[in-house]
């Protein structure tokens, strides 16, 4: 069903997805995360499978399942930036936490872009059980190193729609240098978060070396490389498999540790 988020721009457009049969202890929550858009114009449509993906996992995983479209995206307020997005996902964790039959336990789900900032949510946060990163890059110095490239497609994908953003260019692109998905897995290790890591053998976009880092990076997760896909892999029904039997197996564990 539609639901909306507030996040600090305004309003974030967000879908949930409820299993058939929610036990009196709950079940656990999963936020799906997106990615950037790569399409010239994509940032209105390139939400548009997710919820389709959050109510298959909330059916075949038995998740409370929470996608959301970042600012910029979809029909959702405001502009592209990374920490206006890293705020946006901490919008959806404090929303996640409020809804009905969610128990203790949330888990996040992120593809690309959504996928950094998924463990970097993880890591701040403190209190994430698990995180499947998908596609996910080491970290944003390539952006970092080309900003006004950067900026001028995040205009072309419509995730940016007013010329005036940024007001403050050199703040935006700072920004970029926050966010590194290796240091954040090696912190969420510490924590005991779980972790599946899949990539494409084949990603045109993110290198597998990023997947390998980040695998080593927090030492126990779940590296699982897809053998000639690329970079979409929410579009590769091996990969989505994949994750789903992963989610579907640490949920059953979850749900078993709180019922001791």
């Amino acid at each position: 069903m539609d639901v909306e988020l507030v996040g600090e721009a305004g309003s974030l457009y967000g879908w949930l997805a409820q299993p058939d049969r929610i036990p009196h202890n709950g079940r656990p929550g999963i936020i799906v995360v997106p990615g950037f858009p790569t399409d010239t114009g994509g940032g209105a449509n390139s939400f548009r499978t997710f919820p389709g993906l959050a109510d298959r996992i909330a059916s075949h995983a038995r998740m409370i399942s929470l996608t959301f479209a970042f600012r910029g995206l979809s029909t959702s307020d405001g502009h592209f930036s990374l920490d206006g997005w890293r705020s946006d996902l901490q919008a959806a964790i404090r929303y996640m936490r409020t809804v009905d039959g969610v128990d203790s336990s949330i888990w996040l789900m992120g593809f690309g872009t959504g996928g950094a900032l998924a463990v970097d949510a993880a890591a701040s946060d403190g209190d994430i059980a698990g995180v499947v990163s998908v596609a996910a890059p080491a970290d944003f110095q390539d952006w970092a190193s080309r900003p006004r490239e950067l900026l001028s497609h995040a205009r072309n994908c419509g995730a940016i729609s007013d010329n005036d953003f940024p007001a403050d260019f050199s703040s935006w692109a700072k920004e970029l240098q926050g966010v590194s998905t290796v240091r954040n897995a090696e912190k969420i290790s510490s924590m005991d978060t779980r972790m599946l890591v899949l990539h494409g053998s084949n990603d045109d976009a993110v290198p597998q070396l990023d997947a390998r880092a980040i695998a080593d990076a927090h030492g126990s997760c779940e590296l699982r490389l897809i053998d000639g896909a690329r970079h979409h892999l929410r579009h590769d029904p091996r990969a989505m498999a994949i994750a789903i039997g992963f989610l579907n197996r640490r949920g059953r564990e979850t749900v078993m540790q709180a019922t001791r």
